[in-house]
């Protein structure tokens, strides 16, 4: 079979662009699973959550809680991340910090709420053997070591029961912060302090719950108290130097609403508590916290502390607003804590300081110049994988880490993974869409079927993710990255229409659209097409004919494209009378109202199943995405295929159906695995511009159980 040959890659995005500074781009993914033993059950749950470093920046050490193990990477070549074994725990890991090559790791050993117990363990990295181990006052969280190696400081959370009482605290026994000394390298375990952290907090007062903890250069620890909303600079002796609330932010043009499938940033939010989870020094005497929520809060954003308790930055919702234009928002946590920010990570590459904001639901981790601490700059946003729990900077290798802690194993998934950046004297590749500098904030993803008009533009629909909010999107993909500059809601009777699952979108000729809406019969939604003005307007529903469809089954329409007359739409999947591994492309004149159909050949599948998103006619061809459901290593089959044009001669629907050929144009797979995380399993979007140039896109599923990640890109020139 012959293989067309492309102008460019998904490699060369931006490769055009001046390298006027220096980037983060990410170069290796590593799934925690590879830690495993051959023999162990890998269907077990994995998750890389706190990571931490050792001195030479050669072995990364994460916590697992559900293996109860630490993990190790040898990231000697960080392209390249190799397996290093992990070290099982008499317990669940729940913070590690490294000094030289011995890891400190808090164990979590509580029975139950009302006998919170824990040990910190000292633990040589390379030989897995264990050093030292000490009792700690309850149940430990987070774990920070001195700048000089003199101490170790642990936050003793002591969590509250969300079950008991509807989570209202005060919940005793109260959490402490307790302080273990480090003499030549060794743990000891005598003489240890827990400092007193009860009657600080406004909130509570009785049961301080310190979540997070950092040491400056003056040996001071800044403490975060999230249930509490509240934060504590304490001594080397234990003793509590200054404390303040953590305080409220107002929130404007958020989406607050529990509306499944509606990104609608309309709301206000006043007075809403930070309540910080993960904290961070930059210097001796400023710190920035990542303001997640857990309680009665969370401001979705991030800010800047002097130690004295001024507010220097505060973010607002300025880094949610950011996720947003780049398809990152979840909108399923809308009415909860939006973006999440939980990670804070801060460290001096070059001469310029930056934090590193981590948003768990947003998969994704912010970075600020933060030369100026009063005005901090959002210099980019990087896809962190899924869940992203901790961070960990290694300037001296111009490197910086993300822990993922999300293992979808029980949905088939993909498993958790650790995330390698680099920065670079390179343009940055991520994103590859966003709708930054439209004029006004358009959020986006899920994003479906795309056509090309006559002028390059392409317009892509969002699936059923967004059924309250089904949209047309104009792309402008002349800029790198593209930019979505328009959004236009389809509406029927003036209102957003329902029961649209919007899969394939074509121009209609007229100014307007067709638009392959897939059906879902258990839900009511219809198998149908759908003729919209360019206003969003539905003027005409035709729904597929009863002796078309296959009622037993969802997949339907997945692309549509014209060519004359004739409306094209390729069927997603087999149905009850297609033999083995074929699928059809339907079709439906839209002057004699007459269906027809041919049979598509699919590649059999080697695991789950194997069929078509989207179709596109140009020239003397038509063009299909063909591909699996498979995500990861797992992923065989993510193409472009083309079909003689001579070959579309549709046959009447109930008799028996011509087969086309096809001819492969490309495997997408190499152009996936050139962002160096994983292959992404839904490749759905394919667009020809006037000039012959081929984009494809795929979809994010709306940032649920998905990292965020939308790739829209250029394959060069197909004729």
């Amino acid at each position: 079979m012959h293989r067309l040959l492309m102008a460019c890659s998904a490699l060369a995005l931006g490769a055009g662009a001046a390298h006027a500074e220096m980037n983060f781009n990410r170069i290796s993914a590593f799934s925690t699973v590879e830690n495993m033993a051959a023999d162990e059950d890998r269907a077990r749950e994995s998750s890389a959550e706190i990571i931490d470093v050792t001195a030479d920046g050669m072995m990364l050490v994460y916590t697992d809680s559900p293996l109860e193990v630490l993990g190790r990477i040898d990231i000697t070549d960080p392209h390249a991340p190799k397996p290093a074994g992990n070290i099982a725990l008499p317990g669940e890991p729940t913070s590690v910090a490294v000094l030289g090559d011995i890891a400190f790791v808090g164990v979590n050993t509580s029975p139950d709420f009302v006998s919170p117990s824990g040990m910190l363990k000292a633990i040589h990295v390379k030989s897995g053997e264990e050093l030292a181990s000490c009792a700690t006052s309850g149940q430990p969280d987070s774990i920070a070591l001195s700048k000089d190696g003199s101490f170790v400081v642990v936050a003793i959370e002591n969590e509250r029961d969300e079950d008991l009482n509807d989570g209202i605290i005060p919940q005793a026994p109260a959490g402490t912060l307790d302080m273990f000394r480090i003499t030549d390298g060794t743990l000891t375990c005598e003489g240890h302090i827990a400092a007193d952290m009860t009657g600080l907090a406004e909130i509570a007062p009785t049961d301080p719950e310190p979540e997070f903890v950092d040491v400056n250069g003056l040996g001071e620890t800044v403490v975060t108290m999230q249930e509490n909303n509240h934060l504590a600079v304490v001594d080397a002796q234990g003793h509590v130097i200054n404390q303040f609330s953590a305080g409220a932010v107002d929130l404007t043009g958020i989406d607050a609403t529990d509306e499944r499938g509606a990104l609608r940033f309309t709301e206000t939010q006043v007075g809403r508590k930070r309540e910080p989870d993960a904290v961070k020094w930059i210097d001796d005497n400023h710190f920035a916290t990542a303001n997640e929520g857990d309680y009665e809060g969370g401001s979705r954003g991030w800010t800047i502390f002097n130690k004295n308790g001024t507010v220097v930055y505060e973010s607002g919702t300025s880094f949610e607003h950011a996720l947003i234009q780049i398809g990152h928002y979840p909108d399923k946590r809308s009415d909860s804590k939006g973006v999440e920010p939980e990670s804070i990570e801060t460290a001096t590459f070059g001469d310029t300081p930056y934090v590193f904001v981590g948003s768990e639901r947003g998969s994704a981790v912010g970075v600020y110049d933060v030369t100026d601490l009063a005005n901090p700059v959002l210099k980019q946003i990087l896809a962190s994988g899924i869940g992203p729990e901790g961070y960990v900077a290694i300037p001296e290798r111009n490197l910086l880490v993300s822990a993922n802690e999300v293992d979808l194993i029980e949905d088939g998934g993909i498993r958790s993974h650790v995330m390698i950046f680099e920065y670079q004297d390179a343009a940055p590749v991520y994103p590859t869409l966003t709708s930054a500098g439209a004029d006004t904030l358009i959020g986006w993803g899920a994003l479906s079927g795309m056509v090309a008009d006559e002028n390059g533009l392409i317009y892509a629909v969002n699936d059923s993710f967004y059924g309250y909010q089904p949209t047309i999107f104009t792309i402008d993909p002349s800029s790198k990255p593209a930019r979505i500059t328009a959004a236009t809601e389809v509406t029927r009777g003036g209102f957003p229409a329902q029961k649209l699952d919007m899969e394939g979108i074509t121009l209609d000729g007229k100014g307007g659209f067709w638009i392959a809406s897939e059906g879902r019969p258990e839900r009511l939604v219809p198998h149908a097409i759908y003729n919209v003005n360019a206003k969003g307007q539905i003027k005409k529903e035709i729904p597929f004919p009863a002796e078309l469809l296959d009622v037993s089954k969802r997949w339907a329409s997945e692309g549509i494209t014209r060519v004359g007359d004739t409306l094209w739409i390729a069927i997603q999947r087999q149905w009850k009378d297609d033999p083995e591994n074929t699928v059809k492309l339907v079709s439906y004149n839209i002057e004699t109202e007459e269906w027809g159909a041919v049979r598509y050949p699919t590649n059999a599948a080697e695991k789950g199943w194997v069929g078509l998103s989207e179709i596109v006619a140009d020239g003397d061809w038509f063009y299909v995405i063909e591909r699996d459901n498979q995500i990861g290593a797992n992923a065989a089959v993510k193409s472009v295929y083309r079909i003689p044009a001579a070959d579309m001669v549709a046959a009447p629907l109930g008799g028996d159906l011509p087969t086309v050929s096809k001819e492969l144009v490309r495997d997408l797979i190499p152009d996936l695995a050139a962002y160096n995380g994983y292959v992404v399993d839904k490749v759905e979007g394919l667009a020809i511009t006037p000039a012959g140039e081929m984009f494809v896109s795929t979809d994010n599923d709306g940032v649920d159980d998905s990292s965020g990640e939308t790739f829209f890109w250029s394959i060069g020139a197909v004729r």
